[in-house]
């Protein structure tokens, strides 16, 4: 009888003890500790949001910890922060005049503003008593409100005085587009355009319905599709066929851009009439349900919007007869061309403003824009005088994949302009003279400029974001830099190894910088234009998040699958991890190519990642080559004609990389999911890769391109313009899409798609489902009622129903889950006669009719 060795026994049994064991139970408790309105709880104010004021380079800010609310401000040149009052004083003396109580941690101001030479500040506070509101909707009848106490207090001294009989200025109607002046009023009805004077909005804002406002009309041929207001495309408004009905005779808002002196305007009038219609029905509306029709071009349709350029003359003599004089200017460049107006950038001492007009950017005789080829590989930066009925061209932009252009950046009034550009393959600035002659490259290398954050025209300077620079760090943290005009001496103003985020003055002479990481607490700290600290400004508290036992995530890098790419993602593990486990591996993807659903800093948004985490998996989220547009150009195009599989391949090799790095990680249980372009993604993940990704839940996914938008589509998989023998131009567009390849899930799928999204139709979901069936194959569909493109208030409910399907068939627990979700019922006060659910019994009985 052979003797088997015992070093061969013990080396089997060690190998045995070795192995880690399958996690295959899920901790739905340890996941519903993290639910959003637990984490309302647990996690406060993350960064400094600056007021900067009007007169000097103080700014003031809110700043919410465990402790409560308060409010500070802070004097840059005296390097000085202080609050803005002592909340224990201010408490009791609002509790004496209001009669309800209130403390120094439970103090609730609203509409707070400097006012009169910004020693003093405004505000108002909320009681328990019950006021009369006059329904201004409608001119008549009253209604109960709670009453409002409005105040001002003194900063000096500490004086506080009750604004007896104040009447607060009414909010700015979302109808009204006012002139920088305030003299004039603009809005769309009927599909024209309409204006009235000052007085007559006054007369608005305390009742739209008074018969004595006077209108003047001033435009007569606008019709339906081809409308003043609203461009009746891609969406539509949200605007049922009831709704239409109902709100025909209504003001709306009309998007214009009016010139600094107010004497002009400037609008796209967009005619959308061949544009073919798409429909989603509300079946929960009452009493009976309802239809939403808008235009929705889709890829390779032949007729899409026709954009004309409309410039109005207010300082006509015709003013007076109620009419301004309009003309069209002629802005054609390309065939199906789209134009853009740009805007003004607003001031930052302007934020609390009751308003803040819509002021083209340019001068008060010139304006600038751009037009695109449908195409978008070809854009002309343009100007427009307005004396000129032509428009003139500065700046042409040319590529073989997409283009994309930013805001201009004007110099001494567009003396010179500074440009964004990915002509070398990176994102940078170019200066150009007025005419549009370039001057010099200011910024070059191997990194990506983001966006102009100010411009000093005096000591010409320009202040930047930009990312991808700092040897060392993830690449996509972002920083704020200067540079001169001519490209020389180019400064890191906020230096760290994080994710910055720079809110800097109008004056260009200081900045609030916040920054974190996806495993470091959010800090936020102030500096002046040299990059030189000032103060510390905060710390965010997340004592008590960290109490309920909440871990950083782990960020990582990897190599994309044609191991050169460096990848980059973050790993969240459940925060009870052991590593003597083994734990199935989740991807919650999103493919771009406008963005990657990967986190750089710190985010109290957890759904989709820490929390399903919990449950018992390693979720992962990374990028993708072609993801990303914050990287080189050729990064970012790589998926340029392939928007279907581009991306699996890295996600396919990072899960693989990252099993072979850690023995926690099983890779013959790998997940993934999505919401839009993730959920198309982690569809085709099925597909593509049948025997890899074992389970999806997709949600909301553009699965068939040819029925998505054709702005997007078009643009990030491309269309072929082609020109006939004859001159005649056409567009050919053909995408691979999902559908075509249900015949190869192997695995668990669930699909998911609101039945009113007018953004990514469910016609998009159906589709799959629909070939999917004739496949023969099994598959799970969830579809969630009355929502659009997120699920609004059903959002928890799909939560835990993706949590049921991964924790079934990839974590393997096949505990029978009752019917009852008892993990939100948890969160539902029970009172009364109030069932689990929170609604009365009646209300059951009628939900159930």
């Amino acid at each position: 009888m052979l003797k088997t060795p015992l070093s061969f026994l013990l080396l089997i049994s060690c190998f045995a003890q070795a192995q880690p064991t399958p996690v295959t139970k899920a901790d739905y408790q340890a996941a519903a500790r993290f639910s959003p309105k637990k984490l309302d709880k647990m996690v406060f104010t993350t960064s400094v949001d600056p007021h900067w004021l009007k007169k000097s380079n103080r700014f003031w800010y809110l700043y919410e910890t465990s402790e409560g609310k308060k409010w500070y401000i802070v004097d840059p040149l005296k390097m000085e922060k202080k609050l803005l009052f002592d909340n224990e004083k201010l408490a009791a003396a609002i509790t004496r005049i209001v009669h309800d109580p209130f403390d120094a941690q439970h103090l609730g101001l609203d509409s707070l503003r400097f006012i009169k030479d910004e020693n003093w500040i405004q505000f108002e506070v909320k009681s328990t008593q019950d006021a009369e509101k006059i329904d201004t909707t409608h001119g008549s009848g009253t209604a109960k409100e709670k009453k409002v106490f409005y105040f001002e207090y003194n900063l000096q001294d500490g004086t506080l005085n009750e604004l007896v009989g104040y009447k607060k200025p009414k909010h700015k109607p979302t109808w009204a587009n006012i002139s920088p002046d305030s003299n004039i009023i603009v809005y769309g009805k009927h599909f024209n355009l309409y204006w009235m004077d000052r007085a007559n909005y006054e007369k608005a804002l305390k009742n739209e319905e008074d018969t004595t406002i006077v209108e003047h009309t001033l435009t007569t041929d606008g019709v339906e599709y081809f409308s003043y207001h609203g461009s009746g495309i891609q969406g539509g408004g949200g605007e049922t066929n009831v709704d239409k009905e109902k709100n025909k005779d209504k003001r709306k808002p009309a998007q214009i851009f009016w010139s600094p002196d107010s004497k002009r305007f400037v609008m796209a009038h967009t005619d959308n009439r061949k544009v073919k219609e798409l429909w989603v029905i509300n079946s929960l509306a009452n009493p009976r349900p309802t239809l939403e029709t808008y235009k929705y071009q889709m890829p390779g349709e032949k007729d899409g919007p026709i954009e004309h350029l409309v410039l109005f003359d207010v300082v006509a003599p015709s003013v007076t007869g109620g009419t301004f004089m309009h003309r069209e200017i002629s802005a054609a460049g390309f065939k199906d061309q789209d134009v853009a107006l740009w805007a003004r950038p607003a001031p930052a001492r302007t934020r609390d403003d009751e308003y803040r007009p819509s002021i083209w950017l340019g001068t008060n005789t010139k304006f600038y824009f751009t037009r695109t080829s449908r195409d978008l590989r070809r854009i002309d930066v343009c100007v427009q005088d307005i004396n000129d009925s032509v428009a003139k061209p500065l700046i042409q932009e040319r590529l073989n994949t997409y283009v994309e252009v930013r805001r201009l950046g004007l110099v001494n009034e567009g003396k010179e302009l500074i440009e964004w550009s990915e002509r070398d393959g990176w994102a940078h600035f170019y200066l150009y003279d007025g005419n549009g002659k370039l001057e010099n490259q200011i910024t070059s290398g191997a990194f990506h400029c983001e966006d102009i954050i100010g411009i000093d025209e005096k000591k010409r300077v320009l202040y930047f974001s930009a990312n991808n620079r700092e040897s060392g760090e993830n690449p996509y943290y972002l920083h704020l830099y200067k540079v001169n005009f001519d490209g020389s001496g180019l400064t890191l103003l906020d230096p760290g190894d994080f994710d910055h985020a720079a809110d800097m003055n109008d004056d260009q002479q200081f900045f609030v910088d916040n920054y974190s990481r996806v495993n470091t607490t959010p800090r936020s700290v102030l500096y002046n234009a040299l990059g030189k600290k000032i103060m510390d400004l905060e710390t965010a508290d997340l004592t008590a998040l960290m109490a309920a036992g909440y871990k950083f995530p782990q960020p990582f890098k990897v190599k994309a699958d044609d191991g050169i790419t460096d990848i980059y993602g973050v790993m969240y593990k459940p925060f009870s991890f052991d590593s003597t486990k083994k734990y199935p591996i989740m991807e919650y993807v999103y493919p771009g190519p406008q963005t990657e659903s990967v986190n750089k800093a710190f985010s109290r948004s957890m759904d989709r990642v820490d929390r399903l985490a919990q449950l018992g998996m390693i979720v992962i989220t990374l990028g993708n080559r072609g993801g990303s547009p914050s990287r080189s150009k050729w990064y970012h195009n790589y998926g340029y004609g392939n928007l279907r599989d581009y991306g699996l391949a890295d996600k396919k090799a990072a899960a693989e990389q990252l099993a072979d790095r850690y023995p926690f990680i099983d890779i013959n249980r790998v997940g993934i999911h999505g919401h839009s372009g993730g959920g198309f993604m982690s569809t085709a993940a099925m597909l593509v890769y049948p025997d890899f990704f074992k389970v999806a839940v997709s949600s909301s996914g553009n699965h068939d391109n040819s029925i998505y938008n054709r702005w997007w589509s078009e643009k990030h998989h491309g269309v072929k313009e082609i020109i006939g023998p004859k001159g005649d131009t056409s567009f050919v567009y053909s995408i691979e899409k999902n559908p075509d390849l249900a015949k190869n899930l192997k695995g668990h799928l669930m699909l998911s798609t609101g039945d009113i999204d007018n953004n990514v139709h469910p016609g998009n979901t159906i589709r799959v489902a629909s070939t999917l069936i004739k496949a023969g194959k099994r598959f799970d569909l969830v579809l969630l009622p009355g929502q659009r493109h997120g699920y609004a208030d059903m959002t928890e409910y799909f939560f835990w129903c993706m949590a049921d399907y991964f924790s079934h068939w990839l974590i393997g627990d096949e505990t029978p889950r009752p019917v009852d979700m008892l993990e939100m019922d948890r969160e539902v006060p029970q009172s009364g006669e109030k069932g689990g659910n929170g609604r009365m019994p009646e209300e059951d009985e009628w939900n159930d009719q």
